[in-house]
């Protein structure tokens, strides 16, 4: 009776055990940059979960600043997915009949802010359960350059350098030759999977194309090195056609401040003489106002002359009478002397 009592308590507790679970385990995922990251959450319902339905998918963010954050919800047979600004249109259901027990996720075009845990929460009362998912999003290698750091003469030490623009460490390097032998140098062996490699006394036996691939855990990218080890060039001659070209440069320079100085002083002194024209200078007299004034003068000497000095006076030649008009233009025509004409009266001589 006891051990009949004892199986019936037994199977009582284990039909209690088998309520809603989330038969998903936890998990940790990683997916690159730009990718769809596939969060899984299955769970089973049991006989006594007779309550709505409610799923609900919580953000813990990596830097553990801030609270946990609903990113989308199911509740009352109706979605809701835009609780999370961050994920906004990036967040979806993978079943269209979330009843049938799947309450998986997608997140779409990953970014590095999408880094957390995210937890899973199933609710059917009574039953409750949760499950997490740590998610990890990496950049994969890109835009990486190969170079030469150094000059590629023989005898002369450089260095070959392997650098991506962007990717999530850790970082794994692997040099390979492309051409000739395609056989690494010995002394390179030791640094076929570092980003840099240290040529020391190089010699023409190195030249030829090389790759470099560097790689993480969601990509790889590859860059191409051609390497060309020539004879040391002609330092002297070099230097001194440096030289050379520097004193031209600087004779050109001089010719030109020289040439636009000249330019400035010719117009400054067209400037200067243009201004000395239009300043108002008194026009010289004219001969025609010279003569008259002469003959006014003589007029009215005459008019006060007595008969017996006008005789001397009528013998004066006219043509002399000084005007520095007169000497200082000879070329025009000479005014005729004037023709007086005396009338006596008993007073004195009358000019007509």
């Amino acid at each position: 009776m006891e051990l009949l009592l004892g199986l019936v308590l037994l199977c009582g507790v284990a039909d209690f055990t088998r309520g809603l679970s989330i038969t998903t385990p936890e998990q940790t995922i990683e997916k690159a940059k730009g990718e769809t990251a596939y969060l899984p959450c299955k769970f089973t319902l049991s006989q006594e979960d007779q309550g709505p339905l409610d799923i609900e998918w919580l953000l813990s963010p990596s830097d553990n600043q801030q609270v946990d954050q609903v990113i989308i919800l199911y509740s009352g047979d109706k979605i809701y997915d835009d609780y999370y600004q961050d994920l906004k249109g990036r967040v979806h259901f993978t079943s269209s009949d979330l009843k049938s027990g799947d309450a998986s996720i997608n997140i779409t075009n990953l970014q590095l802010s999408d880094i957390g845990t995210y937890q899973c929460k199933v609710k059917k009362a009574p039953g409750v359960a949760n499950k997490k998912v740590l998610l990890t999003v990496l950049v994969k290698p890109s835009g990486t350059r190969c170079f030469v750091d150094g000059s590629e003469e023989i005898g002369n030490d450089f260095k070959l350098k392997c650098e991506p623009k962007e990717g999530s460490l850790p970082l794994r390097y692997e040099w390979q030759k492309l051409s000739d032998s395609q056989k690494m140098p010995t002394p390179w062996l030791a640094e076929m999977t570092s980003p840099v490699i240290s040529v020391k006394n190089a010699t023409s036996e190195y030249s030829g194309t090389y790759s470099c691939t560097v790689q993480n855990r969601v990509g790889s990218d590859q860059c191409l090195l051609r390497l060309d080890v020539v004879p040391p060039t002609n330092r002297a001659g070099t230097i001194a056609g440096a030289v050379i070209g520097t004193l031209l440069a600087l004779l050109l320079i001089s010719i030109i401040i020289f040439c636009c100085h000249k330019k400035r002083r010719e117009e400054k002194y067209e400037k200067e003489v243009h201004h000395d024209i239009r300043e108002d200078v008194p026009p010289p007299k004219s001969r025609t106002s010279t003569a008259r004034s002469y003959i006014g003068s003589n007029h009215s000497s005459l008019g006060s002359m007595s008969p017996s000095n006008m005789e001397g006076y009528s013998k004066t030649p006219y043509n002399q009478v000084p005007s520095e008009d007169f000497d200082r233009a000879p070329q025009s025509p000479t005014l005729a002397p004037a023709k007086l004409k005396y009338t006596y009266k008993t007073d004195g001589p009358t000019v007509v």
